[in-house]
């Protein structure tokens, strides 16, 4: 073998894919400008940037339980939950504090991955900026929120897969409630049928 072959064949695929770039379409990845913010070029669909809280029909039903998966394995520790209580003190399955310090969000996707919920996913949003970083990029709660059906528009594949798992899931939970209250309704008629009748009443005056 002639020393230095590997670095030419490296220097030829070069040169190829600089020659075809300039035939290529941008969406290919040949050469182009694009004049932003006037154009701007789709985001792929898994991209991702900034975290927020999905809901399912109004922002009441929350699928966030506040279980602080998401905020303990944040690696920079930019989620703060607070669970909300009811006026007896009973803790309820929603958070009443969810803030995100996106000064702070490396955009990881990890609150993502880990939540068992389906509750907390990146966004396509990315012009964000502000020249009051405290209290424009610190995301509360009800800025985070948004619809599943803003999360068909921007992640279309990912909506669809994780809202037929579940209605799967919650189809599961339905039979398996129906064929619990099934077999207690049949150990209850199985007690009836095998307690003893009750003995006859004396007549009145014997």
């Amino acid at each position: 073998m002639i020393f230095g072959t590997g670095i030419l064949q490296g220097l030829m695929v070069t040169l190829k894919n600089f020659v075809t770039s300039y035939f290529k379409a941008p969406d290919e990845g040949g050469i182009f400008t694009v004049e932003y913010p006037e154009k701007r070029l789709p985001e792929k669909e898994r991209f991702r940037n900034f975290p927020f809280l999905l809901y399912d029909k109004n922002p009441e039903n929350l699928r966030c339980v506040a279980c602080d998966i998401c905020a303990k394995e944040c690696p920079p520790k930019c989620i703060y939950i607070v669970r909300e209580f009811d006026k007896d003190g009973k803790p309820l399955k929603r958070p009443a504090v969810f803030d995100i310090d996106f000064t702070v969000c490396m955009n990881c996707g990890i609150c993502e991955e880990a939540c068992p919920f389906d509750a907390i996913y990146m966004d396509h949003e990315f012009e964000i900026a502000s020249a009051d970083r405290h209290a424009k990029l610190l995301y509360h709660r009800d800025d985070l929120l948004k619809s599943n059906e803003y999360f068909h528009k921007i992640r279309p594949t990912d909506a669809s897969a994780i809202d037929a798992r579940r209605r799967e899931a919650e189809e599961k939970k339905k039979a398996a409630e129906a064929a619990a209250l099934a077999a207690q309704k049949a150990k209850e008629a199985a007690a009836a049928q095998a307690k003893p009748p009750e003995p006859p009443k004396p007549a009145a005056g014997a």
